[in-house]
């Protein structure tokens, strides 16, 4: 019973553990966006908490998986890089008093992407928001180009196409094209992908370009559809970037089918109100008696005559006359309508 209570009492303190550290940020990286030219150097910064252990830096490319860069551990100034990084002298990760930063020399169009600092003490492990990098190449920028569509404001329930043209200068071969979706404070968000097929594309025998056109419907839009989209395109060692299109969803799109729906109904509706109010009026006036006097009578509907007339028969006494005034008597009759 004492060891069960034990091992009670370490698994609650593990949770409470467990719970504080997620329940604090130990990782303050600001999510930004650096453009820089092939050949030159940038510089990212992160900071740790002081509970963190072990810091860690990842680069993930356009589309791809998380890759790892490096390790360090808290008293580790130079780190330990893996896979590719590894020997690799364009980088170099520098570790002090909580904060790290990773130098990138050299740059080169691969090393665009998007790089993320995070930090690890037991197995919880807490990311920064991420800095994404672009590498252009200013040769290349004169003859490659991507363009979308214009922003604008379209009604809910309504459809809309997006579009993305791309010219890749006199480099062929393949694309692949991403589409993002960036709403509110959120990070973008991949919604699709395109790749493999050049069937889109045109080729300019003049200026030796290939241009491309791109598009992304989107049908029954809703709110959550607002935001701001960019297309992407990875071609020829590089990666292109739209300005993106801004998507303002507003306002409740009516159907025509639902217009017609309802003003059928309505007819429906007051064509029916008509025909009881007639079948009321007749009902009223068929089962209704009007009385009045003229010269002693009761004038009353035929229909009605049958049912509410009763009759009395009254026997008359008379007394014997002369037989002179007997001619003169005349039978009286009484009716009587209830």
């Amino acid at each position: 019973m004492v060891l069960l209570l034990h091992k009670s009492q370490s698994l609650a303190v593990c949770l409470w553990l467990t719970l504080n550290y997620l329940g604090k940020s130990s990782v303050d990286q600001q999510r930004s966006f650096m453009s820089a030219e092939v050949g030159s150097s940038v510089t990212l910064h992160c900071s740790y908490g002081t509970e963190a252990a072990r810091y860690y830096w990842y680069k993930q490319s356009l589309g791809q998986k998380l890759q790892i860069i490096s390790i360090s551990y808290k008293f580790d100034k130079s780190g330990t890089f893996h896979d590719e990084f590894k020997d690799n002298p364009r980088f170099a990760v520098e570790t002090n008093d909580g904060k790290s930063q990773l130098n990138i020399f050299d740059l080169k169009l691969s090393d665009t992407g998007t790089y993320f600092c995070a930090s690890g003490i037991s197995f919880v492990f807490e990311f920064g928001e991420g800095v994404t990098v672009s590498v252009n190449n200013p040769v290349l920028e004169n003859t490659s180009w991507i363009r979308q569509s214009e922003s604008g404001t379209v009604q809910t329930g309504s459809s809309v196409t997006l579009n993305c043209t791309v010219q890749t200068g006199s480099c062929g071969g393949e694309h692949s094209v991403y589409w993002f979706r960036h709403s509110g404070e959120s990070h973008p968000g991949l919604i699709y992908t395109h790749g493999g097929s050049s069937d889109q594309c045109e080729k300019s025998l003049n200026t030796q370009t290939h241009t491309c056109m791109y598009d992304l419907p989107i049908r029954n839009l809703s709110k959550s559809h607002a935001g701001t989209y960019y297309c992407a395109v990875t071609s020829c060692g590089q990666v292109l970037f739209g300005n993106g299109t801004k998507l303002d969803v507003e306002g409740e799109a009516v159907s025509l089918s639902l217009v017609y729906f309802l003003s059928g109904a309505l007819i429906f509706t007051i064509m029916l109100s008509l025909l009881l109010a007639f079948t009321l009026h007749k009902m009223h006036k068929r089962n209704s008696c009007q009385t009045s006097e003229f010269n002693g009578r009761i004038l009353c509907h035929p229909a009605t005559i049958a049912g509410d007339l009763h009759y009395a028969a009254v026997n008359v006494n008379q007394l014997s006359r002369p037989r002179r005034h007997r001619k003169s008597t005349e039978t009286e009759c009484v009716y009587s309508a209830i």
